[in-house]
């Protein structure tokens, strides 16, 4: 079944915020936070006595927290006999995503792109209408991660889930430790055109939001496209940091200006400001002003 769905466009997700699914007062205050998605979640912030009730009140919350335009996502558990209730509760018009928690290779997305599928013919949904996000959290799924990222046209991001994966190759999760694997993620997510999520350092000491920002702002630099949060204050800080501001989309339109009139003068590349632009940099221009267009389109809709 996978391979009749068509690859749908990236969403704009600069901001996901975590919210328990079964703690009312998180749900009923989620669409105010100004998230670009909402993470239901099912897993580690719901203990074990507590998943059943989560479940059975996923579509009352899912309607809650997407009152505000946010796309809503939903992260399950492993293993797989929670998986498959899980996906059983959340296969529905008002949930927009599934997180796949410890992912174990490309076998694993189709698998539950299967029953996706099943759900959604059963539920009267598009074929495709939910996507899906894997999480990196082992040595083996890190190995895997293009395929895993290639594994079912439903995958729009892939991240990895610093605790666990530090856990399971143990070592310790320091932003030192951390890094290469990010960097190695952020290009696997390109090489399958996905969106690669998270940030470059640790986020478990958000006290100070200076220091927040500056991690945040490197972050992007360093090719994130957005991140999860764990706590409300980070939304706006996130997303401000991984949307072009209003200086670099002022001087994209210029620098595409400029590229107008070298190519019309038979030129491919040209100074501004005493820097040689040349064809890499006019297309990082367009991409940036297609992301702001994106995300433009996105706040309209939220505050329509």
């Amino acid at each position: 079944m996978t391979g009749s769905i068509p690859r749908r466009e990236l969403p704009v997700w600069r901001s996901l915020l975590y919210v328990p699914a079964n703690v009312s007062k998180f749900v009923d205050k989620a669409h105010t936070r100004g998230a670009d998605a909402i993470i239901l979640d099912l897993e580690d912030s719901v203990p074990m006595s507590e998943k059943a009730t989560a479940r059975l009140g996923l579509q009352a919350a899912a309607r809650t927290v997407r009152q505000g335009g946010a796309d809503v996502v939903v992260r399950i558990n492993r293993p797989l006999s929670l998986a498959v209730r899980d996906i059983e509760a959340c296969v529905l018009p008002e949930v927009d995503g599934i997180a796949i928690t410890k992912v174990d290779g490309a076998s694993h997305v189709r698998l539950i792109d299967e029953l996706v599928s099943e759900l959604e013919v059963r539920q009267g949904l598009p074929l495709g209408h939910t996507r899906l996000m894997a999480m990196i959290e082992t040595p083996d799924a890190f190995e895997a991660m293009t395929e895993i990222a290639r594994a079912s046209a439903r995958m729009v991001a892939i991240n990895i889930g610093g605790e666990d994966f530090a856990l399971n190759g143990g070592f310790e999760p320091t932003d030192e430790a951390l890094l290469m694997p990010k960097q190695r993620m952020i290009l696997a997510a390109r090489a399958a055109g996905v969106m690669p999520l998270g940030f470059i350092a640790s986020v478990a000491d958000f006290s100070d939001m200076d220091r927040f920002r500056a991690m945040v702002r490197r972050s992007r630099q360093f090719g994130f496209d957005g991140a999860s949060c764990v706590h409300p204050g980070q939304v706006a800080v996130v997303n401000e940091e991984y949307g072009p501001g209003a200086e670099a989309v002022a001087y994209a339109r210029r620098l595409l200006e400029a590229n107008v009139q070298a190519e019309a003068e038979g030129r491919a590349s040209f100074q501004i400001d005493g820097k040689m632009i040349d064809v890499p940099v006019v297309e990082r221009a367009r991409r940036l002003l297609a992301r702001h267009a994106s995300i433009e389109a996105r706040h309209r809709g939220q505050v329509s």
